[in-house]
């Protein structure tokens, strides 16, 4: 009798036991975690894991809704829509992994997160604490960083960056905490030392990270194209993730760029954020001078309800024998 084992579109493992008039039940296992997804992708596929940045509930809806295959959640996008503040390090591990297991958890079968980790807020049991409570969240990959705990955004001037020694203590407390769960939870190392230090410090850091044990590297705020492929040639066959913040340090590179430069994962910090800003201070401009907002015809409040689960929360209900939406909505 032949058993065959299939991973479905929806995260679970099917198993038929048998073939033709043998065939009998499949049966079904629960989802596999989001880490052990998206380490799947890079261990799997030769693909580059797009991620777009979403910094709240909506946006991330939006972004499952058009079927990206992972997220992102943006430090900068996350300290703008919960504190209304700059990216200045002034979001801590509350603010950022609340923001995260929210994300995380709209669809158990949804799309991997990566999750932005600063500098894991402190010393060695810290940065212990922070991963531990970002595995038990449910995001499947985060980066942690060398700046100084007075970070600020990559894409800012005048950023400092811890000594080499101390950024690997936070790496080691990341992987010892990480190992010690025995997590899938896929660890990425940033440097933000270009600024300070050039670019030969920056593949010193993250070959140091990459002997540690680190999972993926980052290296932030590549300053040309030619730096970006090189870095990918230098740390190969280590996968390396892209941060592209159109207007930010570096130069606008596409995905099919980096996918053809070798990189591994892309996030686009910005892509929900700024987008957001344009068409919310826009209708905000109508508001004040015309009096509407101008929604466009059909964006009805269903609509936007149904981005957000809506049907699926009524068969909840329904499933259970509940009458709250016998007459519609």
């Amino acid at each position: 009798m032949a058993i065959t084992i299939t991973f479905g579109p929806n995260g679970h493992y099917h198993v038929n036991k048998g073939t033709g008039d043998e065939q009998g039940p499949d049966f079904h296992f629960l989802p596999i975690s989001g880490s052990t997804k998206l380490r799947r992708m890079l261990n799997e596929t030769n693909e580059l894991i797009v991620c777009p940045g979403v910094y709240d509930g909506l946006s991330a809806r939006i972004a499952m809704q058009l079927d990206f295959k992972a997220l992102y959640m943006t430090g900068a996008g996350t300290t703008a829509s919960r504190l209304g503040m700059a990216d200045l390090g002034l979001a801590q591990l509350h603010d950022m992994k609340t923001n995260a297991e929210m994300i995380a958890n709209l669809d158990p079968n949804g799309p991997p997160l990566i999750a932005d980790m600063d500098t894991g807020y402190g010393g060695p049991l810290m940065v212990a604490k922070s991963v531990q409570q970002y595995i038990q969240a449910g995001v499947a990959g985060f980066h942690i960083e060398d700046q100084m705990l007075s970070k600020r955004c990559g894409h800012l001037a005048g950023k400092k960056v811890v000594s080499q020694e101390e950024y690997l203590t936070r790496l080691r407390a990341a992987k010892f905490t990480k190992d010690r769960l025995q997590s899938d939870i896929v660890l990425i190392a940033r440097t933000d030392a270009l600024q300070q230090h050039g670019y030969e410090e920056c593949i010193n850091r993250l070959k140091a990270a990459r002997d540690l044990g680190a999972d993926v590297g980052l290296l932030e705020g590549f300053t040309s194209k030619e730096q970006a492929r090189q870095a990918v040639q230098d740390l190969a066959p280590w996968p390396l993730l892209l941060n592209m913040v159109e207007n930010g340090a570096g130069p606008v590179i596409t995905t099919h760029e980096a996918k053809a430069m070798g990189f591994r994962i892309m996030i686009f910090s910005f892509a929900s954020l700024a987008p957001a800003y344009i068409g919310i201070k826009s209708a905000l401009e109508r508001l004040k001078t015309e009096g509407v907002v101008g929604t466009p015809e059909g964006l009805s409040p269903r609509k936007l309800f149904e981005v957000c689960g809506l049907s699926d929360s009524m068969k909840i209900d329904a499933d259970a024998g509940g009458l709250a939406f016998t007459n519609g909505v």
